[in-house]
């Protein structure tokens, strides 16, 4: 049975569906010898290569679905790679065999708080397709004059540059003068848009936060920096939401975590976090290794 190639592409882990499609596009990718072109099928049997090199098709109840939290700090670019040698929020992800991690949505480089990866490319996909709708909540620090009116828009819509955008829900967590925490929730992930949505009403966001993707929220023990995987209930949470089938297998121990287990990992994560972080200069820039 034929399939969609970025469909395939993405569940091989060679990025989310739209990074395989702009792969396509720019001729990076071949169908048995030829250059694909973006709405090809493939067959199981074809032979694809990306960037001349060849791409191992897996059926889609191969893989195990793994997924991680990470809680994001401030600085860190959501990309792989940073000419500049900025910090990234790959870095500290640990290592996959055969396969590559894969961001669900973006944080900017100046929001902090809980950011997902998962190797399952479709699923990525799924999460971060608006048409599911699934609700990110933000916790916001503003600077300006905050009015009923202006809560009520922001609740109704406004129109943005690139459409119309609102807030589910806006509900003040308390604050003095002109700064003040809202939390926010939204079902889309577009560029900056917490912040421009604010920024409509001439309100200034000086802190953002992440605390809740879906039903999950940041584990406000994990430090800025760390990551855990998801057991198996909370990545079956994910894929229903989001119409896939169950995940059967899992990487984790099933046996219950013990407390002073949690507290062990925790301690261990916070000591990876610190040894990562002295090996970087104060400006966020990544020593230049030496020759």
């Amino acid at each position: 049975m034929s399939e969609k190639l970025q469909k395939v592409l993405a569940r091989a882990g060679k990025g989310s569906r739209r990074e395989c499609e702009k792969f396509i596009e720019s001729g990076r990718v071949s169908i048995d010898g030829k250059v694909a072109r973006l709405g090809d099928r493939v067959e199981p049997t074809q032979r694809i290569r990306l960037d001349g090199h060849v791409v191992k098709v897996e059926a889609s109840n191969e893989r195990v679905c793994r997924i991680l939290m990470y809680h994001k700090p401030e600085g860190e670019l959501c990309t792989r790679k940073d000419p500049e040698g900025r910090r990234t929020v790959f870095d500290r992800l640990p290592p996959l065999e055969n396969d590559r991690w894969i961001a669900i949505g973006r944080l900017d480089i100046n929001t902090s708080g809980l950011l997902l990866f998962t190797n399952d490319g479709e699923l990525a996909n799924r999460l971060m397709h608006p048409s599911y709708e699934v609700e990110r909540e933000y916790a916001v620090r503003v600077f300006g004059e905050v009015t009923d009116q202006t809560l009520k828009n922001l609740t109704n819509g406004v129109e943005l540059d690139d459409g119309f955008a609102k807030f589910l829900s806006v509900v003040p967590q308390g604050g003095s003068g002109l700064n003040n925490w809202f939390n926010v929730t939204l079902t889309e992930g577009r560029n900056r848009e917490v912040r421009r949505l604010w920024q409509s009403q001439e309100v200034e966001v000086s802190r953002l936060i992440r605390v809740r993707y879906g039903d999950l929220l940041l584990n406000k023990r994990l430090p800025q920096g760390g990551w855990e995987e998801l057991n198996l209930k909370d990545v079956n949470y994910l894929r229903q939401t989001v119409g896939m089938r169950r995940e059967t297998e899992t990487k984790l121990s099933v046996m219950p975590e013990k407390r002073k287990d949690r507290r062990a990992k925790i301690n261990k994560i916070r000591k990876a976090v610190k040894k990562h972080n002295q090996r970087v200069t104060p400006g966020n820039k990544r020593r230049a290794p030496k020759k």
